[in-house]
């Protein structure tokens, strides 16, 4: 199991990546527009979902929730009186994310609050919550038609981890879903290298799957198929915000695996 990172540097990434959204917003585009890799939504509908996301993780940990509540039923969790207004929009948002980092602050680390994950801490709300807006952030800019934003190096191996973990939690708690398919026998292993990180960060990992389920680790190993490239690059085709054919991309061995994978692997 790998380390998550420091509780301040999750309070401090949550403005950073609901900047990147923040400038979609502003940016001229119309809040119309198709986000290209959500294309059941625009991008006023995936803005809609992050903050109303930040405000009820907010409300979550400021209240020390023992159980869950409805996104309804969260203070300011309703969309701007005027649909289509930009201004507006970026406002709520920006108050969204000021309140989640603001109730994180104040509350800790440790302090219990509940989660739909194994983890029932303020933590985990913190850690989730910087990861949404990493992916969420970089469909905004693509809908913008800008390219897809740097990570920090750390932050974005940490989302790997996260991924992999959530992953397996809900292949555990949600034995009917598609998690079930991602199951199999000896040989059935995926390599992620991130060619441009740093060494200390250990930025590869291998994932197997095994006839339990899903079990990964950090590590150079040899796999089935694997997938390298930058980190960036790597992170963002995990999540489906890439494809795997772009040019910094290099995909070694059964590409079929990858994208079973890739079709496969989701929330729940």
């Amino acid at each position: 199991m790998t380390t998550p990172l420091e509780f301040d540097r999750y309070c401090d990434e949550i403005p950073r990546g609901l900047g990147e959204l923040r400038s979609a917003v502003t940016s001229g585009t119309a809040l119309s527009t198709t986000v290209p890799t959500c294309p059941e939504w625009t991008l006023e509908d995936l803005a809609l979902h992050t903050g109303r996301a930040l405000r009820w993780a907010g409300h979550l940990v400021r209240t020390r929730a023992t159980e869950h509540v409805p996104v309804d039923a969260v203070p300011g969790s309703t969309a701007p009186a005027v649909p289509g207004d930009a201004g507006a929009l970026d406002a709520w948002l920006a108050e969204a994310g000021a309140r989640l980092v603001e109730a994180l602050r104040e509350a800790g680390p440790d302090a219990a609050v509940w989660s739909w994950a194994a983890v029932h801490r303020a933590d985990f709300w913190a850690r989730r919550m910087t990861h949404e807006l990493v992916v969420h952030g970089a469909d905004a800019v693509l809908a913008a038609g800008r390219p897809l934003p740097g990570v920090p190096a750390d932050v974005a191996a940490d989302a790997i981890d996260e991924w992999l973990e959530i992953l397996r939690f809900t292949q555990r708690a949600l034995p009917d879903g598609r998690e079930r398919e991602l199951r199999g026998g000896p040989g059935r292993t995926l390599h992620l290298h991130a060619t441009d990180a740093p060494p200390e960060l250990d930025a590869e990992w291998l994932v197997e799957l095994t006839e339990d389920g899903i079990a990964w680790r950090r590590g150079h190993e040899k796999a089935a198929v694997a997938l390298r490239g930058p980190l960036d690059a790597v992170l963002f085709a995990f999540y489906r915000r890439l494809s795997p054919d772009a040019p910094e991309l290099e995909v070694l061995g059964e590409r079929e695996l990858l994208d079973f994978w890739l079709e496969r692997a989701s929330f729940g």
